[in-house]
């Protein structure tokens, strides 16, 4: 039986994955979760420092479609975090996931959407980035941003209990 051909998928997340073992970007830890399976990622994104989510480690998956880097990967917190671009049920919601091309919502900017040039990495820091400034503009999680919008003390607050109960504190 002749050996099975890697996908171009597979290839270019092996290649992206040996990137992020050789130069990891601070606060973040990412890797496809069984060697098995290049198409299934575990990460660790740490809470950025001086936002209400500094302390917190949030664990999310990466499922990458068949035909990567055409189409973006969908990124999901597991558990679910409080956050206005995350849904409750943990399905992150930035541009850069958003399927290429312009948005029928005329929302965002075909510029800002998912294109092949994306990588893991810069997916992981926009998500990074996204913790410390929320869009409550097209929010997710309706209860998150009208908290962030509204009460700012209280969303805080929140997230800092969520963050003490995951730690076990």
């Amino acid at each position: 039986m002749p050996p099975k051909r890697m996908s171009t998928a597979v290839k270019r997340l092996m290649t992206e994955y040996r990137q992020l073992m050789k130069d990891p970007p601070e606060g973040i830890s990412a890797g496809p979760i069984s060697e098995d399976n290049f198409l299934e990622w575990e990460c660790l994104i740490a809470g950025p420092a001086d936002t209400c989510y500094e302390g917190g480690v949030f664990p999310a998956t990466l499922v990458f479609p068949a035909d990567y880097p055409l189409n973006p990967p969908k990124m999901k917190f597991v558990p679910p975090i409080f956050h206005p671009n995350v849904y409750p049920n943990g399905e992150v919601c930035i541009s850069i996931l958003h399927a290429p091309g312009d948005d029928p919502n005329h929302y965002e900017s075909a510029s800002e959407r998912w294109s092949p040039i994306q990588s893991v990495e810069k997916i992981l820091l926009s998500v990074m980035s996204m913790l410390a400034e929320p869009n409550d503009e097209s929010g997710a999680n309706i209860d998150a941003s009208k908290l962030w919008r509204d009460n700012r003390e209280a969303f805080n607050a929140r997230v800092r209990g969520d963050i003490r109960e995951a730690l076990g504190l």
